[in-house]
Formats: structure tokens, sequence, C-alpha cells
């Protein structure tokens, strides 16, 4: 995976998390009485009268938009990675079916199959599953062998076999599928 700099607003986040003020520790139960007066105590300092409402509504617009910067979707971090290779439009459909059945209490085989079934209508769920199983199991390590010739040759998706269409698929949904999981 390539590695991703750091922005300011990043940054800003991490030293506030990291920040060592111990003399007011956050509160993990919300129903202790002490509680109550630390919330009271944060909000008496967070004053929104003097903001207008076009104020807060671009601040917070803003803020939202910085935070998703932050973690890319997974469309577009399968696009990021396999969009030199693979059509959008089964990226796009591998994305959505993996974040569909992604907490199923299935073998990673039955979600790699579950994920390309229906951009391969024309293979049976056997079939499938015969080439799921060593993308399921080969890609134990982040990014290992998607390119390599153990998964399927380098080369445009045109100029590619149907078979390794499905293993590259395969490896998209694998890949997926961990990003869900991480």
């Amino acid at each position: 995976m390539a590695r991703q700099s750091i922005n300011p607003f990043q940054t800003e986040l991490l030293e506030a998390l990291l920040k060592e003020d111990n003399s007011n520790c956050y509160p993990w139960n919300p129903t202790e009485v002490e509680a109550e007066a630390y919330f009271a105590d944060l909000e008496s300092e967070f004053q929104l009268d003097d903001w207008s409402d076009e104020e807060l509504r671009s601040r917070s617009e803003r803020f939202f938009h910085q935070l998703d910067a932050c973690f890319p979707s997974l469309p577009e971090s399968l696009a990021a990675r396999f969009a030199a290779r693979v059509p959008t439009a089964w990226l796009e459909a591998i994305a959505q079916k993996a974040q569909a059945i992604v907490d199923a209490n299935l073998s990673v085989a039955d979600q790699l199959v579950q994920c390309v079934q229906e951009l391969l209508p024309n293979w049976t769920q056997d079939d499938l599953l015969v080439l799921a199983r060593p993308v399921a199991y080969a890609m134990r390590e982040e990014g290992e062998a998607v390119d390599g010739p153990t998964i399927v040759r380098s080369g445009d998706w045109q100029e590619l076999s149907e078979v390794e269409r499905v293993r590259l698929s395969m490896a998209v949904a694998r890949y997926a599928i961990s990003q869900i999981q991480d």
C-alpha cells in the first residue's frame, strides 16, 4: 500500500489526542455523577452564540470534508490501486458487494465468490470457488501476489483471458474485504 503523507489537519488531530493533560480526564462512563459536571464544564467553554448559522454550517462542512479526506472510501481505495487494470464499473460493483457481505459468516473463498458472481454470470459457483481458493489463501500479506504471476500476469484488461480476469477480480475482492476488515 502506498504511504500517504500526513496533512496539517491530521497532525492537529493527532497532537490533540496525544496531548498529556491528566488534570481533566474524560469520564468513560457518562452515567457517573462526575460525568455530568465534566460535560457541563465543557459546554460552558464552547459557546456557539457568537457564530451565525451560516458560519457554523460552513465550518462543520469543512471539518467533515477534512475528516473524510483522512479516510478514503472503499471505491476510492480500489480505484487508486486497480483503476489501471480493472474497469471502474467492476471496481464499484465489487466494493458494493464486499461491503454488503463482509459481516456474513462465510469463508474467505465464499466471500470472494459472492463479490464477483454477479459480474460473471457464465461461471458456476463451483468453478468460481476453485479459482477463489488460491487467491483467498495466497494473499496473507497485504498486496501479495495481486500483480504477481501467481494470480495473473500484468497487462490491460482487454488483453487478459477470461480466467485471468476472474482471478484479477478475485484479487480485487480480496483486497476490498481486507480493507473493510482493517
